[in-house]
């Protein structure tokens, strides 16, 4: 009896084990890569195949033919703001990001059916935009297949796709610059005025200067202990041509840096900035 009970607790450890889920590696594992851009971001969802030893564009991924740009499910795009991609413009929500590859061009396929698998089909009425794009050869080789966001500014950035020794960008850009200026008017007459951001906003972006300066003042009169908002009013001053202007926030740098206990990279910036002064 005892080796009866004995045998039945042996099935059912057994069976217990069995019916738990098997974990192991991913041939292609799934990636998310998640980028602020503009004043939104930009997802991406793909998974991930390696090399392991084969040729890969034109023999695994064959050119001319319909790629879902990645392994398992096409791979995920998603934007959360109007952004216009390799030339078109693209709205708010997610899609599949189909690929056609070539020896020197890419063409890339923007399709708002998500979650295609091989052998579902691809849909292509559901196509929103489609663009070629060149092909860039690389000396390094990448034994995983990548996507990733880069090149990023105020404006614009770039989808890079990298694989083996292929690099396909995508060009992305924002059509934000009178939205953006028009948030930053609004923003100055609130009660929190943000003239620290609004004054790096319009000096990185060559716009406005006057306003600028006139912002920064403001934020260094609020913060006057604010080294690096001083360096700003200086480099904007000596890009507008007021060089007493740039020559003293430049030097009011240098002091409040000594007063803090020293920053070797702002006071080195202050210098430059009034050597380049005429």
């Amino acid at each position: 009896m005892r080796t009866f009970i004995q045998v039945l607790c042996i099935l059912f450890i057994t069976t217990m084990v069995s019916a738990q889920e098997l974990k192991l590696p991913s041939l292609s594992p799934l990636s998310t890569v998640s980028q602020e851009f503009s004043t939104s971001k930009i997802e991406i969802t793909y998974s991930r195949p390696s090399m392991r030893g084969r040729k890969i564009f034109g023999d695994l991924v064959q050119y001319g033919q319909v790629w879902r740009t990645g392994a398992n499910a096409a791979t995920k795009l998603t934007i959360s703001e109007d952004l216009q991609i390799g030339g078109s413009t693209i709205k708010p929500g997610s899609y599949s990001l189909y690929s056609i590859p070539g020896q020197s061009e890419f063409t890339i396929i923007i399709n708002k059916n998500t979650g295609s698998w091989p052998g579902e089909g691809w849909p292509k009425e559901d196509d929103v935009a489609r663009f070629t794009v060149p092909v860039t050869r690389t000396s390094q080789t990448a034994e995983t297949f990548s996507i990733d966001v880069s090149n990023i500014t105020f404006s614009s950035c770039s989808i890079d796709i990298v694989w083996e020794n292929t690099l396909v960008s995508i060009p992305v850009k924002a059509n934000n610059q009178e939205r953006l200026l028009t948030s930053i008017d609004r923003a100055i007459n609130n009660p929190n005025i943000p003239y620290q951001q609004a004054a790096t906003y319009l000096f990185e972006t060559g716009q406005n200067l006057d306003k600028a300066l006139d912002y920064a003042g403001k934020a260094l009169e609020r913060n006057p202990k604010a080294y690096w908002v001083a360096l700003m009013k200086a480099r904007i001053a000596a890009k507008l041509g007021r060089n007493d202007v740039a020559r003293e926030a430049a030097n009011k740098t240098i002091e409040i840096v000594k007063a803090a206990g020293g920053d070797d990279d702002y006071e080195k910036a202050a210098q430059d900035v009034i050597k380049s002064l005429k």
